[in-house]
């Protein structure tokens, strides 16, 4: 079936001519594969370091297609592994160095969409995350007190503070961190194209990639020969030969409503266009759009059989009621409020929830992904770390600890199927649990252990 490309709200918000596809064989110096945010970048940066370099960009689809224009335009500060982890692994000051480069990188998005004129309704208003029930206030406390040690700039909020940003209903208090700006995601993947298209980037839409080897790409419209080939391929790496245990990929849905008028965003809150979630286990997310409408997403949906990626599982009917049904309950004022897009795409997860990056200079392969939904921003940091490695460039971006990380490979089926479906279940029953008892849910301790937290 080929993919629906009328896309999600942001796709159907922006407007960019569509690029030629690959009828050719040719040579590049560097070969992406993706036309997302990571190989984007990844090639504005490239471009940037060396503009002589000849480089191709490959996207089965338009650019923008997958995740980076289907997610929840957070341009976000987070890593998908938390900063205690990370240290364990690497230490203390590797974690911080980490932490401190995503930071980083969210102003570097904003300091390049003003620079190269990407409208891309960049505005640094930070997250508000609530806690609605004594489990999450813990949460929230045990997330300040951990940040605190990292230095990550996470602060409490009481529930006049929390609410004050953000009037859902039953909050008991919460956090902020300013390190997020809320963006249209859309807007800027197809303004990274249109930018590097102009500086002698070949870009290519529908040339699918059938195979990646050392120094060529086979696609649907011809080979490429390159040196280097880099792989950005995010939730679409399992349809890949060799790669079908790389990454699990895990589907996010989102619902928007249509633009609000002024005495309901006075009811909602959101006056800084802060981001929003809460502390519950099965993630939601949402945020005040460019054009007044509040675009909401979350979990739930269920893992297919053999890391299928599909467009019907683009639209999971049950997920989007509950996501209407916590939105209403957030927000009563949006009660006779009906959705007017709802979408979905698959996420890249691997094994231990640790986003990764990596050059062989030897093979001249090259990757990064694995954001669990942490892209928007880490895929900028993915760009310029990449661009250093190719380059030879040796900076403080290729010693931070993600770089060469090698994630374990995912368990065959159908022990895969099983074990996260089975955490996407657990993670709703202790949700329900906690809700229903106000205490934390012994699920929980379980779900930490596997998800490497």
């Amino acid at each position: 079936m080929e993919p629906d490309l009328t896309g999600p709200l942001w796709a159907s918000t922006v407007d960019v001519p569509e690029r030629p596809a690959l009828d050719r064989d040719i040579e590049a110096d560097v070969a992406i594969v993706g036309g997302g945010y990571t190989g984007l970048w990844t090639a504005y940066y490239l471009s940037t370091a060396d503009p002589a370099l000849r480089i191709a960009v490959l996207e089965a689809a338009r650019c923008g297609f997958g995740a980076s224009g289907r997610n929840g335009g957070w341009c976000s500060a987070l890593f998908p592994a938390s900063p205690s982890s990370i240290a364990r692994r690497y230490g203390r000051d590797a974690a911080v160095a980490l932490y401190a480069a995503m930071r980083e990188s969210v102003d570097e998005v904003g300091r390049v969409s003003t620079v190269e004129g990407i409208d891309c309704g960049f505005v640094k208003g930070g997250t508000v995350s609530l806690a609605r029930t004594t489990p999450q206030l813990e949460r929230a406390r045990a997330e300040v007190a951990e940040a605190a040690g990292y230095g990550l700039g996470v602060t409490s909020l009481s529930a006049g503070e929390a609410a004050a940003r953000c009037a859902a209903t039953g909050v008991l208090g919460g956090t902020f961190t300013p390190h997020c700006a809320r963006i249209h995601p859309g807007r800027l993947v197809r303004g990274l194209s249109t930018v590097v298209a102009a500086r002698g980037v070949a870009v290519y839409e529908r040339t699918r990639a059938l195979r990646i080897a050392p120094g060529r790409v086979v696609t649907t419209g011809g080979e490429v020969r390159a040196p280097v080939v880099v792989r950005a391929t995010e939730g679409y790496t399992p349809g890949l030969p060799g790669l079908r245990r790389a990454v699990a990929p895990v589907y996010s849905l989102m619902i928007a409503t249509p633009p609000l008028p002024d005495d309901v965003w006075s009811a909602i809150g959101l006056a800084g266009c802060e981001t929003f979630t809460d502390y519950r286990h099965l993630i939601v997310y949402g945020q005040r759009t460019v054009d007044g409408r509040l675009a909401f997403g979350g979990r739930g949906a269920p893992y297919h059989f053999g890391s299928r990626v599909r467009p019907e599982h683009d639209h999971e009917p049950r997920v989007f009621a509950e996501l209407r049904r916590v939105l209403v309950d957030l927000f009563p004022v949006l009660d006779e409020v009906s959705p007017t897009h709802r979408w979905g795409g698959p996420l890249g997860v691997p094994r231990d929830w640790t986003a990764s990056v990596d050059f062989d200079r030897a093979t001249g392969l090259a990757r990064a992904g694995g954001y669990v939904g942490d892209g928007v921003t880490t895929s900028n940091l993915a760009g310029r770390t990449l661009a250093d490695l190719i380059t030879g460039r040796s900076s403080d971006l290729t010693r931070l600890p993600w770089v060469g990380h090698r994630s374990p490979r995912w368990e065959p089926e159908p022990l895969r199927w099983l074990a996260v479906n089975a955490v996407l279940k657990a993670m709703t029953a202790a949700d329900a649990a906690e809700e229903k008892t106000d205490r934390p849910s012994r699920r929980a301790a379980l779900l930490g252990r596997f998800l490497g937290s």
